[in-house]
């Protein structure tokens, strides 16, 4: 059985009954840390008046950001803690119902500050993982549709391969768990870029939204088919009950696309990766259908899969056709930040692909 852990915004509990200075020896028990933090009342005016209260964190922050992205180091255990600690903190930008207090310093200027800091360096640091060309208008075009054509059907790779071929139930049932951090929030972000001028770029991507939401049906929602799969294999279906499973390659692009939502100026950057992401997701989901469809589970247990490939379909053309090709045209000096986005998207895509596959091949379970 995969164990349930604790909700990581329990964290209140460990540390609340704590003296508020306090001295720990590792990223993990730092990171709980920082959850409490989150949860303090008028937490710019503590750190204000108690800077020791923030020492310990900022200790961590600072040997975390010359682990994570220097050359010679690239810590697993530092990559982890920045990216739990933005996932902690964009994860405020959206409305869970759940308790409201969570969210008392979703404006805090020292939050916003931690943020920023740990944005930064990763940025620039992501940045350097892909190869990044201001190629002119007349090469965008040709240039994702080059790249469509070739994502629509790509080649199986030792990754895809395990899934169709030699995953078995527990290790779907953790792929599942590692998922739903996404899964049971799915398209969330989107809505994040959907507010203003009307055009048919905005309404072509209000339709995707809409039918990511089901068309205001929850029965017919995508997250409401995720949770039916899980609950068919006896998962907890509560968002984020899996935090503690999931690898940082995977925060890291869930945080990417968060700032991306978040920061207007990466517009093009967000529809070019979207694009990337409507466009691979049939051939995806197609390998996780093959698995479950290989182990003879129910419709239940696999149908956000058949459902995803159906309308993803349709999703790819329409990102590439009325979204990412007219973006170009309406913004012909800065179309190549749309390459960027499908690169960086694919790339990060990949990356955590690779990571959960290595989790579940080096699990207990066999």
């Amino acid at each position: 059985m995969i164990l349930v852990p604790p909700s990581p915004f329990s964290s209140k509990q460990k540390f609340g009954s704590l003296l508020p200075i306090v001295q720990l020896s590792s990223y993990e028990a730092t990171d709980q840390q920082f959850a409490w933090l989150l949860t303090l009342e008028n937490l710019d005016e503590q750190v204000k008046k108690q800077p020791n209260l923030i020492e310990n964190f900022e200790k961590f922050l600072s040997l975390a950001l010359i682990e994570a992205y220097t050359e010679s180091s690239n810590s697993e255990q530092a990559n982890w803690f920045l990216q739990r600690s933005l996932y902690r903190i964009n994860r405020l930008n959206l409305f869970w119902f759940d308790s409201l207090q969570l969210y008392t310093n979703e404006r805090s200027t020292y939050v916003k500050e931690v943020r920023d800091r740990i944005e930064s360096v990763w940025q620039a640091w992501e940045l350097t993982q892909v190869d990044i060309q201001k190629i002119p208008l007349s090469e965008v075009k040709p240039a994702l549709q080059e790249r469509a054509e070739v994502d629509l059907n790509p080649f199986i790779s030792e990754s895809k391969r395990y899934l169709r071929e030699d995953i078995n139930l527990m290790g779907y049932r953790l792929l599942l768990a590692i998922a739903s951090l996404d899964g049971l929030v799915e398209a969330s972000r989107l809505s994040r870029i959907l507010g203003g001028a009307s055009n048919e770029i905005q309404s072509t991507l209000m339709r995707v939204l809409l039918e990511e939401y089901g068309n205001g049906r929850l029965s017919r929602k995508h997250s409401t088919f995720f949770a039916q799969m899980m609950a068919e294999l006896g998962l907890n279906t509560e968002p984020e009950a899996y935090l503690d499973l999931v690898p940082w390659q995977v925060l890291a692009s869930i945080n990417h696309n968060f700032l991306l939502t978040e920061r207007k100026r990466h517009f093009l950057r967000y529809n070019g990766g979207l694009t990337y992401f409507e466009i691979a997701g049939p051939a995806i989901y197609t390998d996780y259908l093959e698995a479950a469809k290989r182990m003879r589970l129910s419709d239940a247990a696999m149908g956000y899969w058949e459902l995803h490939i159906r309308e993803d379909e349709r999703h790819g053309q329409w990102m590439l056709t009325d979204v990412a090709l007219p973006l170009a045209e309406m913004y012909p000096d800065d179309a190549w930040e749309l390459v960027l986005g499908y690169d960086q998207e694919k790339f990060m895509g990949d990356r955590a692909a690779a990571a959960v596959t290595t989790l579940i091949q080096n699990s207990n379970f066999k």
